[in-house]
């Protein structure tokens, strides 16, 4: 393992990756994973992919030298297809995911202030997201300045004030 990584913006051809990290996402807990072609035909999953990279599309790639090993981005979602920590009109939902390799080594907090940084200088007032209970991810949200704003079954809805 490369002891450094690098972050980048993400451009079109990046959407395959993105693709790859919304199945990583999927498949956060042991077991067996959900298939690849599964989760990208789900419409819950691939309304964050679909059309990659449309007006309003940002999002960070970060790298260990050649190899791409995770991803953070966000789409404005429409108030007749909301993705799962849908908020609002004009709150960005983001997503991340971290190939399992190099979780917990701060790849994810990295692309996470990215994200968040960018979302700021576009002068959005609020990010969100959906983080399902039990995932670990949900304590560096929480460390992040996310707070859950609406429990779901299973799912909770999590935003950061950016200003």
């Amino acid at each position: 393992m490369p002891a450094s990584w690098t972050v980048r913006p993400a451009v079109q051809a990046d959407g395959v990756f993105l693709g790859e990290m919304v199945v990583e996402a999927a498949n956060w807990r042991p077991g067996p994973p959900r298939p690849r072609h599964e989760v990208l035909a789900d419409p819950d999953h691939s309304r964050y992919l679909a059309g990659w990279m449309r007006p309003g599309d940002v999002g960070f790639v970060a790298a260990a030298g050649p190899q791409d090993i995770g991803a953070a981005w966000y789409r404005t979602l429409a108030p007749d297809d909301p993705g799962f920590g849908y908020v609002g009109s004009g709150v960005p939902e983001l997503i991340i995911g971290v190939t399992p390799l190099w979780r917990s080594h701060g790849v994810g907090r990295a692309l996470l202030r990215r994200l968040c940084d960018a979302a700021r200088a576009e002068g959005r007032a609020r990010i969100c997201l959906s983080v399902e209970r039990g995932n670990f991810a949900q304590v560096l949200y929480r460390s992040e300045g996310f707070a859950v704003t609406r429990s779901g079954i299973g799912r909770d809805t999590m935003v950061k004030r950016l200003g």
